[in-house]
């Protein structure tokens, strides 16, 4: 075998440098595997969009694509959508294991997705391997109510001692249900816990609902408050700004206490709504964001998508 030397020449304006055809060659290897990490090290970002017809009078290719375009533009995010039509309704095991965030626009066609595959998407959150962004109507999600089911419940155990906790076991009372909330409804309802004869404990847990007493339209102006302006989804938007026409929520939110709100919405009828909320369940964290009705175009406010896109960036790492 012949063996090349590396030549360096120097003098003009800088060194010239003549590789071997073995040097050629790892320089090669180190550029592919280079160029491959590089796609490995973005944040897989999955638009899940139930795609109503009626989106596309305001959204011409849908919600859902229209905020994929959006993230595109990030150079840290690799977006896919997909959509309720599709196989296994677009949440293919497959497809979830290899996504970061999911994105997840629903509104009517809440009762089709399984508790099975909303489960699915709750244990991957709670194990880390997936951060779940709940849009607007997803607050009826079946995959957001199973996460809501699962805060709950790590709530609850949360209040026991450490030895008690170990082996306590939680049992769900309820069924999901799509009913809407009484106007003197309590939040959510808190959990019972029963001790038996060994001092073994098991942990009651009621179903959130996951709806609130008030809601929809007509359409009108909401002004949005950014209630933790340096956390990271927050960066680069203003304190307040408004939403010139969207439908209103009206709290109590039935949804177990978030550990983060990081913004609200309110209306001139006095209407509040805490909009933008954060939970840890498990490992992972789930953000429910409100704005989005699809008969109005949400998505086009810049606040709203930069809200959104840092969400996907902060919440994929």
């Amino acid at each position: 075998m012949a063996h090349w030397a590396l030549i360096v020449l120097e003098g003009g304006p800088g060194p010239i440098v003549f590789l071997t055809p073995a040097m050629k060659y790892a320089t090669l290897l180190l550029f592919f595997f280079s160029t491959v990490l590089h796609g490995q090290d973005k944040i897989r970002v999955l638009v899940w969009d139930e795609q109503q017809p009626v989106g596309k009078k305001v959204y011409e290719s849908f919600p859902g694509n229209f905020i994929a375009d959006h993230l595109r533009k990030n150079p840290k995010l690799e977006v896919t959508t997909a959509k309720q039509d599709d196989p296994e309704f677009g949440l293919t095991s497959e497809v979830l294991k290899r996504t970061d965030v999911l994105l997840y626009w629903a509104h009517v066609r809440q009762r089709d997705i399984p508790e099975g595959k909303g489960q699915e998407i709750a244990d991957l959150v709670k194990a880390g391997k997936l951060a779940f962004v709940p849009l607007h109507s997803a607050h009826w999600s079946v995959p957001f109510m199973v996460c809501m089911q699962e805060k709950a419940a790590q709530d609850a155990l949360a209040a026991l001692a450490e030895d008690k906790r170990a082996n306590a076991k939680v049992v769900y009372e309820g069924k999901i249900q799509w009913q809407k909330a009484g106007e003197f409804d309590r939040n959510v309802a808190p959990p019972r816990y029963e001790f038996d004869e060994q001092g073994k404990v098991t942990v009651r847990v009621t179903r959130p609902n996951c709806v609130f007493p008030r809601c929809c339209g007509p359409g009108q102006p909401s002004e949005v408050r950014v209630v933790h302006q340096r956390h990271p989804i927050c960066q680069g938007v203003p304190s307040r700004f408004t939403l010139e026409v969207t439908e209103m929520y009206d709290e109590p939110f039935g949804v177990p206490e978030p550990d983060t709100v990081l913004f609200t919405e309110g209306w001139k009828g006095g209407e509040f709504f805490r909009s933008g909320c954060l939970w840890n369940l498990g490992q992972g964290k789930i953000f429910y964001v409100r704005p989005g009705d699809q008969a109005y175009p949400i998505y086009a406010n810049p606040h709203l998508l930069t809200l959104l896109e840092n969400a996907c960036v902060w919440m994929g790492q």
